[in-house]
């Protein structure tokens, strides 16, 4: 049995455990699933076996979270349309007393776009970047873990240092928030100039549906055809993005500001369409990326309490 003292330590290595868990799989409900995995393989662990017991939790967490990741392979390989990490969705406003998700969720390292990067890379890849980099573990035990050669991580790490190299430079809050406006002014507008104006020229759309929804297929690029798009999309839906409309409202997706747009049924001709999480990137003053997640199994991280 598990002491008392041994369980107040897990938890105090609660969030930092859950930040290494989803970072690791880009799931909030895998994330959880291996913590808790975590404290049960803690509970049956002969203790004076444990050196340094954060050491040994990201350790066990890495071990998991590399389960779990090949699992999510498979699942990906049927999936219908693009495949994007589930978001931390919270409130706009920072809780008095925030809780785990929100902790996490408003960490550089966690925002969206950073974790589209990492989905991006190949299981070991990113556990070795993440294992070694980020949580500090020696190349020892990341090499024990992945069951690599510590050359072979090493490696692996580089490689994916590299891949992640090219993410646009992290902009203030207030930046942030400051084109995300910008951009729902020009949408409520109609004109697809104004659209133009707030998006990076480079900009691009991804929706993941998952097949539950009508969604984009494929990535949309270029200012252009994300602006024809987005103006496309609230025709269809009837939504309107005025201030203090009540189809949608603001909330924090991975601690940046991005939209809710709430559940509509079919009415006047007009599809239905489940609850969305808009997550928005911007690159200097411009809003570079839009991804609207409509899958309903992948909003499990929505915390915004009403």
């Amino acid at each position: 049995m598990v002491s008392a003292l041994v369980a107040d330590l897990f938890e105090s290595h609660r969030a930092h455990l859950f930040s290494v868990a989803y970072q690791s799989t880009g799931s909030v409900a895998d994330a959880e699933s291996a913590v808790q995995e975590s404290w049960l393989r803690l509970a049956v662990a002969p203790q004076y076996e444990i050196g340094d017991l954060r050491e040994w939790l990201t350790a066990t967490v890495g071990r998991i979270c590399l389960d779990q990741l090949g699992t999510a392979e498979v699942r990906r390989k049927n999936y219908v349309g693009q495949w994007l990490p589930e978001p931390i969705v919270t409130a706009p406003e920072p809780a008095g007393r925030p809780d785990l998700l929100e902790t996490v969720a408003r960490r550089r390292e966690c925002h969206f776009t950073t974790m589209i990067a990492l989905d991006a890379l190949d299981p070991v890849s990113r556990l070795a970047l993440l294992l070694l980099d980020r949580f500090a573990l020696p190349v020892t035990i990341v090499a024990e873990v992945l069951g690599r050669t510590e050359a072979a991580v090493t490696e692996a790490a580089a490689a994916a240092r590299d891949t992640i190299a090219d993410l646009p430079a992290p902009v203030s809050e207030a930046g942030h928030a400051a084109a995300v406006r910008r951009l729902l002014t020009a949408l409520e507008s109609g004109e697809p100039g104004a659209v133009v104006a707030t998006l990076h020229p480079e900009a691009r759309y991804m929706a993941d549906a998952g097949g539950a929804t009508r969604a984009a297929l494929r990535v949309v690029t270029g200012a252009a055809g994300c602006a024809e798009l987005a103006l496309g999309l609230l025709g269809r839906y009837g939504i309107s993005v005025a201030p203090d409309a009540p189809d949608y409202e603001f909330v924090r997706v991975n601690g940046q500001l991005g939209l809710l747009i709430h559940e509509r049924a079919s009415y006047d001709g007009r599809p239905g369409t489940p609850a969305r999480v808009i997550a928005l990137a911007v690159d200097g003053e411009t809003v570079c990326g839009a991804y609207d997640l409509a899958n309903p199994a992948k909003l499990s991280g929505v915390r915004v309490p009403h």
